[in-house]
């Protein structure tokens, strides 16, 4: 059988990043759908969960004094808070896999936000660092799995040519959560802040009842009718969904035709290296980019350097919102290599340059220059990660399904 390898990895030879123009004219004819409003509000809802990562991420730095004001932490110990969050999310992301494959992409993400709200109450209801510790942690969970079944969940309501852009969305919601979470810090208490970052919760929770289960995973499960039926609803009354229905069906059916074994051991061999190094490759890139540490502890960073921890984190934040626009426009026009390179270098050279001013400022050498330093790298820094390293590595993941295949594997 020749199509004996994993969904979407079958096709590993052709490089990912090359042939990175989904919209391209070979798929026109019979890939092209046009923008259902039940596309548009099924994609809005599951982007609640993009912005709830956005409130996580962006909730430590202005809660920072407050907290160890109020709760008398340490630096050490606040630095558990900041960093907690991290090893909950390794948590959920082992999870996510297995989760969204059994219960489903909507009822996944109806869990997680369940779970998050429920971390945001213990934090704002919290007497101690042991309350406040373990509601991030239960926070963390829920993001890692949240960061995973979102992007999946929309690549496969989307039709391949509207697929790169609808994805990349996720990063924009990221940076309205962490600008909106940085806007409310500054005039709200720590404890009213972690209630705020409920409302997307509650919002995807109503509205999940609303939304269609993914077609992918409901021709997985074999409910034919009720598959057919939601992906005609998603593509609208007149469209011809007869090709895309059959091409989820024959992947689906070779999945079925390989064991969960076969499936882990094809992912060593050779032909599929490039694949696999693409993929986790940009998202260990990603992880150690360094974007969580800056985001944490913004405040702290602006305070060594002498600049306003106010106005500071606030700009930082809003400057991430036209980027990620930008991002969402450029991509289909040059591609997700030339941004992702683009991205990488100015991250690279904007993290030197705050290492650089701190540096100076340490060996008492052109210290008058640490605030602009440190301000230029970054606001760079943040413009630069939020031009490509944030979100696309994700969208890749999520393209020819190839998220759908790991999560088979995990």
């Amino acid at each position: 059988m020749e199509r004996d390898g994993v969904e979407g990895l079958g096709s590993a030879t052709s490089p990912l990043l090359l042939a990175e123009k989904i919209t391209g004219d070979s798929n026109k004819p019979t890939g092209d759908h046009s923008i259902t409003p039940l596309l548009v509000f099924s994609t809005f809802v599951a982007l609640c969960g993009s912005f709830s990562y956005g409130c996580s991420v962006g909730y430590s730095s202005p809660a920072e004094s407050g907290i160890m004001e109020d709760l008398g932490l340490s630096v050490a110990a606040y630095s558990v808070f900041g960093s907690i969050v991290t090893i909950g999310g390794m948590i959920g992301a082992i999870l996510s896999g297995k989760m969204a494959d059994l219960i489903g992409r909507r009822g996944t993400m109806w869990i997680c936000q369940i779970v998050c709200m429920a971390g945001w109450l213990a934090i704002a209801s919290a007497k101690n660092a042991w309350c406040v510790d373990i509601g991030r942690f239960v926070v963390g969970v829920a993001i890692g799995i949240l960061t995973y079944v979102v992007p999946v969940y929309i690549s496969e309501i989307t039709p391949k040519n509207l697929r790169g852009r609808f994805t990349s969305a996720t990063q924009l919601l990221v940076c309205c959560g962490f600008a909106v979470t940085f806007f409310a810090g500054s005039i709200v208490g720590w404890r009213a802040l972690s209630l705020l970052a409920t409302i997307p919760n509650i919002v995807q929770i109503v509205c999940l009842f609303f939304v269609p289960e993914s077609p992918r995973w409901l021709a997985k499960l074999g409910r034919e009718k009720e598959f057919e039926a939601t992906l005609q609803r998603l593509r609208g009354t007149k469209s011809d969904i007869s090709e895309e229905a059959a091409d989820i069906r024959d992947a689906i059916e070779t999945l079925k035709h390989t064991s969960d074994e076969a499936r882990t051991l094809e992912l060593f061999q050779k032909r599929y290296a490039y694949a696999i190094i693409v993929g986790v490759g940009l998202i260990l890139l990603q992880t150690f980019g360094g974007n969580s540490a800056v985001s944490y502890y913004l405040g702290t960073i602006f305070a060594k350097a002498n600049v306003s921890t106010s106005v500071g984190p606030i700009v930082f934040a809003l400057l991430q919102i036209p980027i990620s626009i930008v991002t969402i426009l450029l991509m289909d026009l040059f591609g997700r290599r030339t941004l992702l390179m683009a991205s990488a270098t100015a991250s690279c050279l904007c993290s030197f340059l705050v290492g650089l001013s701190f540096c100076f400022q340490e060996l008492h050498y052109l210290k008058e220059f640490t605030p602009i330093l440190t301000v230029v790298g970054i606001m760079g820094f943040g413009c630069g990660f939020a031009l490509g390293m944030s979100g696309i590595p994700w969208v890749i993941m999520a393209e020819e399904h190839f998220s759908s295949s790991v999560e088979c594997v995990l």
